[in-house]
């Protein structure tokens, strides 16, 4: 579509917010460099502030949001019933990728590759170990590694952390995967390339992917070229399985532990990539030639209105 007015949601008021800040910040230079007549709109926990700033509408929505309720379909059914174009998917693609259980049930669905596990209440995971160790405990409805634990052997945090959790009455739990960090952008029908993330620390945490020098980012992936290929197809087939639209990143684990080609395992699909100076969607967009700027004006003009 061609639009000239657009106003660019961010901020928000979920567990992401300081970084959906500075997503908003950069998409907004971008795309006044692009030549759009820019509405800023820093989104708090009224709602109704937000829809008075939609009015009268723009013709697109960017949204820059990020994490509960700007990722996980709710301000995608708002706009839905403004009836204002907006970027990247629609409610039922952002509510499922964002519910990890319901996205692993629509993989295994797909025929991809996911990790053992399953949903388990706190309480069972106070009283006993759900799976063997070493497993990894997440949030069922949260993004950027925000309440990730790795227990290993040895490791007597269990119970504190079920005492201490503060993610509704339930947590997903995975065997951990050995091996590498990869990620995969995907452009509608187009998966870009595999960046292998190598975090500063021993676990890619919010720190490792927001600090600058918090990861060091290797790109094309020096890899074995059966799995550089099959990351492109899984998270191109991802993409679709979700129902997606515009841009997304799936990221995986890559044991390779025991050599090459090794155990691919998709994690999630981000249905609201990072857009910071130190995100992994516009690093790989760069490298096959489309520019931050570019990159945002694609996001603009892809836009629909799925009501």
């Amino acid at each position: 579509m061609s639009a000239r007015r657009v106003a660019v949601l961010y901020g928000g008021i979920s567990e992401e917010r300081a970084v959906s800040l500075v997503s908003g910040q950069q998409v907004v230079a971008a795309l006044r460099e692009a030549g759009y007549e820019v509405t800023p709109v820093e989104v708090g926990a009224d709602l109704r502030d937000t829809i008075a700033a939609l009015t009268p509408a723009p013709d697109v929505v960017f949204n820059a949001l990020h994490g509960r309720f700007g990722e996980d379909g709710a301000i995608q059914g708002v706009l839905d019933w403004l009836g204002i174009p907006y970027t990247h998917s629609g409610v039922r693609a952002s509510a499922i990728a964002m519910d990890k259980a319901a996205a692993r049930t629509a993989f295994l669905a797909a025929g991809l590759p996911v990790a053992e596990g399953r949903l388990v209440t706190v309480e069972e995971l106070a009283e006993q170990d759900p799976l063997p160790r070493p497993f990894v405990i997440k949030p069922a409805n949260e993004g950027s590694a925000v309440g990730v634990h790795i227990l290993h052997e040895g490791d007597n945090r269990r119970t504190e952390i079920a005492r201490r959790w503060s993610f509704g009455g339930q947590a997903l739990v995975e065997e951990y995967i050995p091996g590498r960090e990869l990620t995969v952008g995907v452009l509608n029908d187009r998966a870009l390339t595999v960046t292998d993330i190598r975090p500063r620390s021993a676990f890619y945490d919010y720190e490792s992917k927001y600090a600058e020098g918090g990861s060091r980012h290797i790109l094309p992936a020096q890899m074995h070229p059966d799995a550089f290929k099959r990351a492109l197809d899984v998270a191109l087939a991802a993409h679709h399985a979700l129902g997606c639209r515009g841009a997304t990143r799936s990221d995986f684990r890559y044991d390779d532990t025991r050599g090459e080609p090794g155990r691919l395992v998709l994690l999630e699909v981000n249905t609201q990539p990072g857009l910071t100076p130190t995100s992994l969607l516009p690093e790989q967009a760069a490298l096959m030639g489309m520019d931050f700027v570019s990159l945002c004006r694609w996001m603009v003009e892809q836009a629909t209105c799925r009501a």
